[in-house]
C-alpha cells in the first residue's frame, strides 16, 4: 500500500516520532519561503507542513497507516496537493475535513464536521450554531492577531488572543447559520501549526540559535531574530553546546494570569571545517589541544 506522506518527509514508514519531527524541522527550514526563494519552494513548504500535521498526530497517523494514499483518491500526496492547490483549494482545510472524525474520503465514516453544504449543524433543531476546526500560525498563537477563515462561502477575519493553545475553543457571534431573521454562532476549535524554530513548553518558548566557535570560546554578541523583534544576546566565553539563556517575558501569554512566560535560547555551537582553518593554526591545535 503506497504511503507517500513518508516520502514527503523523507523518512521510512517505520520512523519514530522523534525521527519524523527531526526530518520535518530540517525540511521546513530548507523550504521556508523566507529562506528559500526558489520557484515551488512555498508549495513544497505547504506539503511538508501538511504531511507533518498528519504524521505527528497519533490518531491521524493511525488512519493514514491503515488506508495509505487511498485517502487521496489513490494519488500520491504530491499530485494530490498540486491538484487541490491548482483548483484554488486550501490544502490545510481539505486535510482538516478528511481527518475531522475520520470521514470524507474513500468511504470513511461521516462524523466529519464538514458536510457538502458547508459545516455540520448540530442535530437538535432549530440550533443554528456551527462547529469547525481552524489551524492558526504559531506566531499568531503566541502574539495574537487576526486570522482569516471561510465559512458558508463567506471569508472574514477573526481576532485571536495572545497565548491561545491547541484544543481551545472560540466563539464568533452571528457567524452561524441564518434562518428566519436569526443567526447562530460559530464555535471554532483551535489547532496551532507547528513551527520548526520553536518548541512551546507551557508558557515558555525554546529556540535554538547558532553560535560560532569563536563566540563560544571567547564570548561575543549575537543577533537573534525572535517572533517579535531582533535581539542582541551576549554570549559568555566557554559557552557549552546546549547551554540555555533566558530572555524574560518573551514567551507565551498565560490567558488566565495575563503573565507572559520566558524565551529560552539554546546554544548550537557551529564548528568550522578543518580545511577552512589556517594551516598553521590547525598544526598548533593538533599539538596543544587537550585530547580528553
Amino acid at each position: 500500500m503506497a504511503k507517500s506522506l513518508y516520502k514527503t518527509l523523507e523518512v521510512s514508514e517505520n520512523a519514530s516520532e522523534s525521527e519524523i519531527k527531526k526530518a520535518y524541522r530540517k525540511l521546513a527550514r530548507q523550504y521556508h519561503p523566507d529562506v528559500n526563494k526558489d520557484k515551488g519552494a512555498e508549495d513544497k513548504f505547504k506539503e511538508i507542513n501538511a504531511a507533518y500535521e498528519i504524521l505527528s498526530d497519533k490518531e491521524k497517523k493511525q488512519q493514514y497507516d491503515m488506508h495509505g494514499d487511498n485517502m487521496f483518491g489513490g494519488q500520491n500526496f504530491h499530485d494530490f496537493s498540486r491538484s487541490q492547490a491548482g483548483g484554488g483549494a486550501d490544502l490545510d482545510e481539505i486535510l482538516r475535513q478528511m481527518f475531522a472524525g475520520g470521514g470524507g474520503f474513500g468511504g470513511f465514516s461521516s462524523s466529519n464536521p464538514f458536510e457538502s453544504g458547508g459545516f455540520r449543524q448540530q442535530q437538535q433543531q432549530p440550533n443554528l450554531d456551527i462547529e469547525a476546526n481552524v489551524t492558526i500560525p504559531f506566531s499568531v498563537s503566541i502574539l495574537g492577531g487576526s486570522h482569516s477563515v471561510s465559512v458558508n462561502g463567506e471569508r472574514f477575519d477573526i481576532k485571536i488572543p495572545a497565548g491561545v493553545k491547541s484544543g481551545e475553543k472560540m466563539r464568533v457571534k452571528g457567524k452561524g447559520h441564518a434562518q428566519g431573521g436569526r443567526a447562530g454562532d460559530l464555535f471554532l476549535k483551535i489547532s496551532v501549526a507547528a513551527n520548526p524554530d520553536y518548541i512551546r513548553e507551557d508558557d515558555d518558548l525554546i529556540k535554538s540559535f547558532d553560535v560560532p566557535l569563536y563566540a563560544a570560546l571567547f564570548g561575543d554578541k549575537i543577533s537573534i531574530k525572535t517572533l517579535e523583534k531582533e535581539i542582541k544576546l551576549k554570549v559568555p566565553s566557554n559557552t557549552k553546546n546546549g547551554q540555555r539563556f533566558r530572555v524574560k517575558e518573551m514567551g507565551a501569554m498565560n490567558r488566565k494570569t495575563k503573565i507572559r512566560g520566558d524565551l529560552y535560547l539554546e546554544a548550537n555551537i557551529v564548528l568550522p571545517k578543518v580545511e577552512d582553518i589556517d594551516k598553521d593554526l590547525v598544526k598548533a591545535m593538533k599539538e596543544k589541544l587537550p585530547k580528553e
